[in-house]
């Protein structure tokens, strides 16, 4: 195990950094930190904090681990911009991403999504797969496992193989660009020629998406594993789906929701999905149908986000700013 902090001195010897920005996040974020000092790598690292504003003592908590942290204003926060911020400023060849709420789940995490990002000399980013918390919904721990099983079980190195595929089928361009800075690594010379794009959300994605357009690889790490889910209410469920559907609209021209038949049709599958799947967990008789209509009303929600997102241009402003989650949180200093 080998572990450093951001030092001029030692600039060469630093393999990886361990990016994470950080606003008020709470108990978790001292378990996230713990994890990420715990890691056991053959070569050196640094960590460094960006702090937006907290106000429940997160500051505190980095500095009394020994952590570099720096801040930045809340109204200059931007998930790209403070991101490329700590990339400026770190001194690792590798640039790993995790948030807050991301916590390594064994002492190997970090070596892995870097050997990952090693793989190949034209692979420009890793990413590595979620678990839910042991707390979380039975629907989310399934979701998440059935989202990055599609990506397999061993390492894999993609890269854009067929244009005129990648031009006409979403599915694939998806599947190309797919990415999660809750759980990346980026080489830094792929970051320096693309820097991640300063955008309302997605920046990941959209980062991956130019990269691969650019010609770089992209790779899945198996085992590099974090914690990381949320078991969002029906309003928040409703909101982060207008986000992430009016992003996807703008940076990819995707329409998740083309019509508001479309959006039920799919609410409806997915509440048939969900209570399959707590079926399957041994709920019977009342929980099984208490679970299974809240699970309907917060899929109600997700589609329906989906659809106002994907219809964003026509909506109001008040509107817009009422339904986006993403916004709410930069304006009160909750990001």
């Amino acid at each position: 195990m080998s572990r450093m902090h951001a030092d001029p001195s030692s600039a060469r010897s630093v393999r990886a950094s361990v990016l994470i920005p950080v606003k008020n996040g709470g108990e978790l974020l001292g378990e996230v930190l713990d994890a990420v000092l715990a890691q056991q790598a053959p070569w050196p690292f640094e960590v460094i904090v960006m702090d937006s504003g907290s106000t429940d003592g997160s500051v505190q908590a980095v500095r009394e681990r020994g952590i570099r942290v720096e801040t930045v204003a809340p109204s200059e926060f931007g998930h790209g911009r403070t991101r490329n911020r700590m990339a400026a400023m770190a001194l690792g060849d590798f640039l790993v991403f995790i948030t807050q709420d991301a916590k390594p789940a064994g002492p190997h995490w970090l070596a892995a999504i870097v050997s990952a990002c090693e793989a190949e000399p034209s692979v420009a980013g890793a990413f590595g797969p979620h678990l839910a918390y042991p707390r979380a919904r039975h629907v989310t721990h399934r979701e998440l496992a059935q989202h990055f099983a599609g990506f397999g079980s061993n390492l894999s190195v993609v890269r854009l193989e067929d244009p005129e595929r990648f031009a006409v089928d979403p599915g694939y361009r998806q599947f190309l660009h797919y990415f999660s800075n809750n759980n990346s690594c980026i080489r830094r010379e792929a970051w320096e020629r693309v820097p991640l794009p300063d955008v309302m959300f997605a920046e990941d994605q959209t980062w991956a998406l130019r990269a691969i357009e650019a010609g770089y690889a992209k790779a899945f790490a198996p085992d590099a594993v974090v914690y990381h889910s949320h078991d969002f209410g029906i309003w928040e469920t409703l909101q982060r789906n207008f986000d992430e559907a009016r992003s996807f609209n703008i940076y990819f021209g995707y329409r998740l929701q083309g019509s508001l038949w479309s959006a039920l049709t799919s609410g409806g599958y997915l509440a048939k999905r969900d209570l399959d799947w707590l079926h399957e967990a041994g709920l019977h008789g009342w929980r099984l149908i208490k679970n299974a209509a809240y699970m309907a009303v917060i899929e109600c929600a997700r589609v329906i986000g989906q659809f106002l997102g994907t219809h964003h241009a026509s909506l109001p402003k008040p509107l817009l700013r009422m339904v986006s989650r993403d916004q709410r949180l930069q304006r009160k200093g909750l990001e």
